[in-house]
């Protein structure tokens, strides 16, 4: 039996990497990236660091499915695109007090989408 501190939950709320597993828009093939993410209030939130030029972004939304991998804590999310500039604002400042916004300005060079995903 796992131990509550194993908990995908838990994981999300102390790391600051996590790898997500999307499905290729052509190629159908399952394709793993390290990303950075916010996880707020049951949601997870991620930003792609090139907006919707990212390739894993462009392929969620031909397939809403999302595998996250926490260190060995997985789950299967269906994620739904922000693309309301209040909204993609909203995120990049959870993102900004998480990362710095230093960092976030260094890695993310455009921010016109992001991605919310809830945990139940």
């Amino acid at each position: 039996m796992a131990k509550r501190s194993d908990s995908l939950e838990d994981r999300l709320s102390r790391y600051r990497e996590i790898t997500i597993t999307v499905t290729g828009r052509t190629s159908g093939r399952a394709i793993s990236n390290p990303v950075w993410f916010v996880f707020e209030d049951g949601k997870l939130y991620l930003l792609p660091v090139k907006g919707s030029d990212t390739q894993w972004y462009k392929n969620v939304l031909k397939n809403s499915s999302l595998h996250v991998d926490a260190r060995g804590a997985e789950a299967d999310f269906q994620v739904t695109p922000i693309t309301d500039a209040q909204r993609v604002r909203s995120v990049v400042e959870r993102f900004r007090s998480k990362y710095g916004a230093g960092d976030v300005k260094k890695y993310y060079s455009k921010f016109d989408v992001a991605i919310v995903a809830p945990a139940h």
